[in-house]
């Protein structure tokens, strides 16, 4: 028996081809502006409604794929632009790879929208279920890209709401159940549209419901910032900014410079019963500081943190080290997770025999790892918890401790992520980290923002990006460990799970009746 052959692909014209290329390019960007710097969060919702809408009615799930690719460049370009910083820091050596570190990134980050749409269409179902199965893929994608290959979560989703009352759900619920409250606002006006005359008016409901639970998480949020937070504690703080130029800051004559300025920052008039240094504070080794911790104690005239790096064996290493007032290291901390390619090569002893090394470590070939999350006591404050720079994106470190700290340290050098974007993202991560786990977060930036922030994520005190400066300021006191110290992101990963497990039980059904 012949089979009657399928009928030819219709190839659109190449302007409809562009159009459908161009829209979710452009919601992307658009979707984008939620995050810091911009802060336009109502875009987000909005913008992320209209492509549900496009995705979930596209012709099939190959062009569903490409426009899921294309409005994810969108969101990661602009969300990650401040990539080619770093290699403008040694532009005549690494200059030319910027827009190439930009295009893989957008591309990348991209595959994280349109693997999770491609699959959600392969479950089927109607162009409603799609809308369900996409948004619930989106989540659990944002969710496994803090994990996957070391893991990276940076620009997710849900990160747009981080500064306003909705990010207090994220003590509950994590950054997973921010994303799935954004993409559950921007399902709604799809999921309850009608075919009436008017066909925007067949979004009137969805939309209004939308609005009306964002409203009501704004309420909740509002309500829980209401609430009394703990009172200070006695420690007074005193956290220095050098402003150390990344371009300068390992040319040895700005070297004695900056460090200088760290020594008359740090005595500068003013209580202090502890004082913090950012990361890689010094351009020299902690095994060749046995002189000078001395005068550095005797400057901050009360027990000092501060980033360094140090060598062991063969092995350079990122550290922290806390300092008594007499210059005794009294604690070593090690970073642990380090950035690829900016802090280690993968396989890097066997690349290091070709000359490759990780361009942001200024000591060997790139850095090794440290044992991981540990806990530390300084005389005369409560226990906290180490963060260097990029551990601070990771929630998942600050669970499963031996001890729960009394608040968290983040020492850090954003000057690796230029004047724009990248701080100030960064900035909002940690102060997301304050929300989910109730404690105060402490953050030594070494160019800026450094900043006090609050148990439930407020700025208690800053120093803006540029600024040369101090803050004195007191501990911030903690709550009782919130919901999400106690469950991690595993409720709503396990709710998107059996949404979606749900979806295609139900389609196989009728699949089978």
């Amino acid at each position: 028996m012949i089979q009657p052959s399928k009928p030819p692909r219709v190839r659109a014209p190449w302007h409809h081809r562009v159009a459908a290329t161009l829209v979710p390019l452009a919601l992307g960007v658009m979707a984008a502006l939620g995050l810091d710097p911009y802060g336009v969060w109502a875009a987000t919702p909005v913008a992320l409604a209209v492509l549900l809408w496009i995705l979930a009615r596209a012709r099939d799930r190959r062009v569903a794929f490409w426009q899921a690719l294309a409005a994810g460049a969108g969101w990661f370009a602009l969300s990650l632009s401040w990539i080619v910083e770093p290699f403008l820091v040694q532009p005549e050596i690494y200059g030319w790879m910027a827009p190439f570190a930009l295009i893989l990134m957008a591309l990348g980050g991209a595959l994280f929208w349109a693997i999770p749409v491609w699959a959600a269409w392969r479950i089927g179902g109607g162009w409603r279920g799609h809308v369900i199965t996409i948004a619930a893929a989106l989540v659990l994608s944002d969710w496994l890209r803090g994990w996957i290959f070391t893991g990276f979560p940076w620009a997710l989703i849900g990160h747009v709401w981080i500064g306003t009352p909705v990010d207090q759900t994220a003590a509950f619920l994590g950054a997973p159940g921010l994303s799935a409250l954004t993409l559950l606002a921007a399902s709604l006006p799809a999921l309850l549209w009608r075919p009436l005359e008017n066909r925007a008016a067949g979004f009137a409901p969805g939309t209004i419901l939308s609005v009306l639970l964002i409203g009501a998480v704004w309420a909740g949020g509002m309500a829980r910032l209401s609430n009394p937070l703990p009172p200070d504690r006695p420690t007074q703080l005193r956290v220095v900014q050098p402003n150390a130029e990344q371009h300068l800051k390992w040319d040895p004559d700005w070297a004695q410079v900056f460090y200088q300025r760290l020594l008359d920052l740090s005595a500068s008039p003013g209580p202090r019963d502890l004082v913090i240094w950012p990361e890689t504070a010094v351009n020299f080794l902690l095994n060749d500081a046995g002189a000078v911790l001395p005068d550095m104690a005797r400057a901050a005239d009360a027990p000092l943190i501060m980033g360094i790096q140090r060598l062991d064996g063969s092995r350079f290493y990122n550290s922290l080290v806390t300092l008594d007032r007499a210059g005794q290291v009294t604690g070593l901390y090690d970073k642990f997770h380090l950035v690829p390619f900016g802090e280690y090569i993968p396989w890097g002893d066997a690349m290091a025999r070709f000359g490759i090394s990780a361009f942001a470590a200024q000591q060997g070939n790139g850095y090794s790892p440290g044992p991981g999350p540990q806990v530390m006591t300084v005389e005369g404050t409560a226990p906290f918890q180490p963060l260097i720079c990029y551990e601070a994106i990771f929630p998942q470190h600050l669970r499963g401790l031996n001890e729960r700290p009394g608040w968290l340290l983040q020492i850090t050098n954003d000057s690796w992520f230029g004047q724009f974007s990248g701080p100030y993202q960064h900035l909002a991560q940690a102060r997301l980290r304050a929300v989910q786990s109730g404690l105060p977060l402490v953050r030594a930036a070494n160019t800026g923002v450094s900043a006090v922030i609050g148990a439930r994520g407020g700025l208690r005190g800053t120093l803006a990006l540029g600024e040369t400066g101090v803050i004195d300021a007191p501990l911030p006191g903690a709550l009782p460990p919130t919901p999400w110290l106690r469950w991690g992101d595993w409720p709503i990963v396990a709710l998107m799970i059996a949404l979606l497990a749900a979806r295609l039980m139900l389609v196989a059904r009728r699949k089978r009746a």
